[in-house]
């Protein structure tokens, strides 16, 4: 039996809103699910737009290219990946983690 893919989508962003709340952020999905064209996947870290893709097959560059086309006001785009039985990764530009890599105290 197939799996629903937007039943999977949903049960992903519920996956990833889940585990960034164990990190301590207030995240949910976002309105997406009532209609609205892009609007983050999952929301509730400021000045992040997150693609959520729950898929075992990710089009890297098209989903960031997503990301990229909904961020809006400036939105770090991001896409926060997972297949099944693996660990949840983000995948951003590279100039994107550098100037993070550069403000944080490590970077310094």
């Amino acid at each position: 039996m197939a799996i629903n893919s937007k039943q999977k989508g949903a049960r992903g962003e519920r996956q990833l809103a889940n585990k960034l709340k164990e990190y301590g952020f207030d995240c949910r999905r976002g309105c997406q699910y009532n209609g609205s064209d892009g609007s983050a996947d999952v929301i509730g870290l400021p000045n992040i737009h997150i693609e959520c893709k729950f898929v075992e097959a990710l089009s890297l560059y098209k989903a960031l290219s997503q990301a990229k086309s909904d961020a809006k006001n400036g939105d770090m785009p991001v896409v926060m990946h997972r297949k099944n039985n693996c660990e949840w990764v983000v995948i951003q530009p590279l100039e994107t983690w550098i100037e993070m890599y550069k403000e944080s105290e490590v970077g310094k």
